[in-house]
C-alpha cells in the first residue's frame, strides 16, 4: 500500500479493511484475472476514492460494514477504468509496474476491466440502498465513459478549447471524486446540504487533481511519474498547459502540431514551447482556483477530526510535485 495515509492511522486501518474486501471479491476460477486484480490493488495507488468515502461517512451514522463495502466499489470502479485506459493508450507501465494489457494482452485486459465492473454492481446490490445507490452510480459511470469518449474524439485536435478540456476533466476524473464523497455521506444519512457540499468538494478536488496531474506530465521525470512523461502529448491528448500556451501564441505551434504522431525529440520541443509560453504557470493558476474552492467548502463542514483529516489530505494532495 502507498505510504500516503501513514500520517492518518485511523484512515489507514480503514483502507486495509477495504483492500481485504477487494481481495476477497477478486477470488475467481481464472487465476490470471484474480492475480491481475491483486497486482492492481497492491501497485502502490493512493486509494483516494475509497478513503474519501470512509471520511465522508464519518460525518453521519457510520456503518462500518456498509461504508467499507461502498469504499471498495469506488476503488474497483477506478481500477476498471485504469485497465481500460491503458488498453486505449497502449500503455506499458503504470505506477512503475507493467500494465495488465502489456502483461497479458488487450483481450484479457478488456475482460479483467469488465469483471471489475461486475464486482462493483455485485457489492452494490448487497450493501447500499439499492435504488438510490445504483441509480447514482450508473449516472456517474455513464458521465465518466462519455468524458473518456470525448477525450478519444479530441485526439490531435488543435481546436480543443479550455472549456472542452474542463468539461472532459469534469466527466472523466472529477465525477468519481464527487461520487466517492457523496455516497459516503448519503449512505450514512447525512442531510442533503452536507451531501451536496461533499459533492462540490469532490468536484473541485478532482478538477485540481487532474490539472496538476496534466502539469506533471510536462514537468516530472519518468521515475517520479511511474510512467513515461509526455505520454498524453504523444497520444495526441492535448491538456490544459498546451491548450493555454496555444491560445497565447498559436503561430508557434502551427507546424509542429500538424501531424498525428510525434518523435521523442518533438515531444521535448513541444514541452519547452509550452513552458516558454507560460502554459505551466497559467494551468497552475486555474488548478489553484479549484483548490481554493475545495478548501472553502471543506471549512463549511461540521468541525470534527475528520474535517481536519480531509483538510490535511487535500493540502498534501494538491501541493504535490509528483
Amino acid at each position: 500500500m502507498s505510504k500516503f495515509w501513514s500520517d492518518y492511522p485511523i484512515i489507514e486501518k480503514e483502507i486495509d479493511a477495504v483492500s481485504s474486501i477487494i481481495a476477497k471479491n477478486a477470488k475467481c476460477k481464472d487465476k490470471v484475472i484474480e492475480s491481475s486484480i491483486l497486482d492492481l490493488l497492491n501497485s502502490g495507488g493512493k486509494m483516494l476514492r475509497p478513503a474519501f468515502t470512509i471520511i465522508a461517512s464519518k460525518f453521519g451514522n457510520y456503518n462500518e460494514e456498509r461504508s467499507r463495502a461502498l469504499a471498495s466499489v469506488m476503488e474497483m470502479f477506478h481500477m476498471a477504468t485504469l485497465v481500460h485506459d491503458d488498453i486505449i493508450d497502449e500503455a506499458e507501465f503504470r505506477r512503475g509496474k507493467e500494465t495488465v494489457q502489456s502483461k497479458y494482452g488487450k483481450n484479457y485486459a478488456v475482460y479483467i476491466g469488465d469483471f471489475l465492473f461486475c464486482l462493483c454492481f455485485r457489492v452494490l446490490a448487497t450493501t447500499s440502498s439499492i435504488e438510490r445507490g445504483i441509480d447514482v452510480d450508473t449516472q456517474v459511470m455513464s458521465r465518466i465513459c462519455l468524458g473518456e469518449i470525448e477525450q478519444l474524439n479530441s485526439r490531435f485536435d488543435k481546436n480543443v478549447s479550455v472549456k472542452d478540456y474542463l468539461k472532459r476533466t469534469s466527466g472523466k476524473t472529477a465525477e468519481l471524486f464527487s461520487l466517492s464523497l457523496y455516497i459516503g455521506a448519503a449512505e450514512s444519512s447525512c442531510d442533503k446540504k452536507i451531501c451536496r457540499l461533499f459533492w462540490n468538494i469532490g468536484h473541485n478536488i478532482g478538477m485540481a487533481f487532474q490539472i496538476i496531474d496534466d502539469i506533471l506530465d510536462y514537468t516530472a521525470t519518468d521515475e517520479e511519474l511511474g510512467k513515461k512523461s509526455g505520454n498524453d502529448l504523444k497520444e495526441g491528448i492535448y491538456t490544459l498547459p498546451l491548450i493555454l500556451a496555444m491560445k497565447k501564441n498559436p503561430s508557434v505551434f502551427e507546424n509542429i502540431l500538424n501531424k498525428d504522431n510525434y518523435s521523442n525529440e518533438e515531444i521535448d520541443m513541444i514541452i519547452n514551447i509550452v513552458k516558454n509560453n507560460n502554459g505551466i504557470d497559467d494551468a497552475m493558476k486555474i488548478a489553484n482556483k479549484y483548490s481554493q474552492k475545495a478548501f472553502r467548502d471543506i471549512n463549511k463542514l461540521p468541525d470534527n477530526e475528520y474535517r481536519d483529516i480531509l483538510l490535511g489530505v487535500v493540502t498534501k494532495l494538491l501541493e504535490r510535485s509528483y
